[in-house]
């Protein structure tokens, strides 16, 4: 059994919140975390556009940064990536085994076993022990206080990004909830940054930092301006804390990827004074520039459009929407989507009906997926026209045989979805 297998073979103890197993396992690794220099970042949406910014900016200026991320879009092997490359195959199954080894005597000594999700990030520490590496960008996988990540004693620093409702079975069903579970990766006398604007929100993490001694930088309060748009990229300036950023170019497209861009060189600049990192701003502008997430408005081909683009909850639909009218608006739109029947669909869907009245509803290859038919059943009945297909290469196969119809064809929803519909779409256009 390859590594991959091994660790999906433990998908069956699900999404459990809670740091004592990984505890246990990280004692019996030798704590391989411990010394390294993280930036912990959590966060409903953007904090994978976030950690993309600031990884790609450290690596530019010449550190052997690491950067673990989840989910992942095509292949396992991205959520690891350390100096511009995914773990090897060979790496990968080396620390799979180390920490499975241990993993069966935490077992066998009758204690529970770790998720899939904990082990997943064991093996990142382990690797990234081994290389050696001068700063790791951690993404939270599940909220914050009770994530595998959190396993950290004291980051850099701490960001967190938007917060909007996401797994409420989980994280609670309130904002102030929510953001609650998000703040528990504040730490004391750890600089905090916070994009989030829901003011329950902004109160909850205030009153954490503030219990922590840990000093809050508000981006929502940084003015920035003289925005520029071109096809597939913005240029915009900045005051950050009385340093000015001006032409500043991103290629993540949308006008939330401003917020994410702002939040990342937040953060660079609060690490850049402290003296904890040494930046050159060419070099800075330079990673900003090339940082690129898989399956976020990515677009391919133009006769149609064919646009990738990871909406998986209501502010992610939301962000698309607007960004759907700020770059084609009055075209011909079909919007292909699947989802995972534990989303709020209803609120996802909202944003979606004004984006288009035409769809193709599929499923991803995941257990908590929504079964096509449904989901097509839900659009139909808000009197917008569906057809319904089994799976990523029929959902393909069948907006292809319409595109001579439309002028951009957009697949979005679940990411397990659009995985295999990347790797289809790059095939044909």
């Amino acid at each position: 059994m390859d590594a991959i297998q091994k660790i999906r073979s433990f998908e069956r103890f699900g999404s459990r919140l809670g740091l004592e197993r990984m505890e246990k396992l990280m004692e019996k690794l030798g704590n391989p975390q411990d010394g390294m220099n993280f930036i912990h970042v959590a966060g409903t949406n953007g904090k994978g556009s976030v950690c993309r910014f600031i990884y790609e900016a450290l690596k530019e200026n010449g550190y052997n940064a690491g950067i673990y991320t989840s989910p992942y879009v095509e292949v396992f092997n991205e959520r690891i990536e350390f100096d511009g490359l995914y773990i090897t195959d060979e790496d990968l199954q080396t620390c799979t085994d180390e920490v499975l080894a241990e993993v069966k005597e935490i077992t066998e000594m009758g204690f529970d076993s770790p998720t899939e999700f904990e082990i997943v990030t064991a093996v990142a520490f382990v690797y990234f022990k081994k290389k050696e590496a001068d700063y790791v960008v951690l993404e939270v996988g599940l909220g914050g206080r009770g994530d595998s990540t959190n396993i950290i004693k004291k980051p850099l620093i701490s960001i967190i990004t938007s917060i909007s409702f996401d797994h409420m079975d989980r994280l609670g069903d309130t904002i102030e909830l929510i953001a609650g579970e998000k703040a528990g990766i504040i730490k004391e006398g750890v600089p905090v940054v916070s994009n989030a604007d829901h003011r329950d929100a902004v109160n909850v993490i205030a009153r954490v930092a503030g219990q922590l001694n840990a000093q809050l930088y508000d981006v929502t309060k940084i003015k920035y301006g003289n925005v520029k748009k071109a096809p597939g990229s913005y240029l915009f300036d900045a005051n950050i804390y009385e340093t000015e950023y001006n032409d500043v170019e991103i290629t993540m497209v949308g006008g939330h990827q401003l917020q994410n861009a702002l939040t990342a060189l937040t953060a660079i600049e609060i690490l850049r004074k402290k003296e904890l990192i040494k930046i050159k701003k060419d070099d800075l502008y330079r990673g900003l520039k090339n940082a690129r997430q898989l399956a976020r408005f990515e677009i391919f081909g133009k006769d149609p459009y064919f646009i990738i683009d990871g909406a998986h909850n209501e502010k992610g639909a939301e962000a698309l929407k607007i960004t759907m009218r700020e770059h084609f608006a009055d075209k011909k739109i079909l919007l292909v989507t699947g989802m995972l029947q534990d989303k709020d669909v209803k609120a996802i869907l909202k944003h979606f009906y004004e984006i288009t009245e035409d769809f193709i509803a599929t499923e991803p290859e995941n257990i908590r997926k929504l079964p096509a038919e449904d989901l097509k059943n839900e659009i139909c009945s808000a009197g917008k026209k569906c057809i319904a297909a089994a799976d990523a290469v029929s959902a393909c196969k069948a907006a292809i045989k319409l595109k001579d119809k439309y002028d951009v064809i957009i697949f979005t929803g679940s990411l397990y979805l659009l995985g295999k519909i990347r790797g289809i779409i790059l095939l044909i256009v």
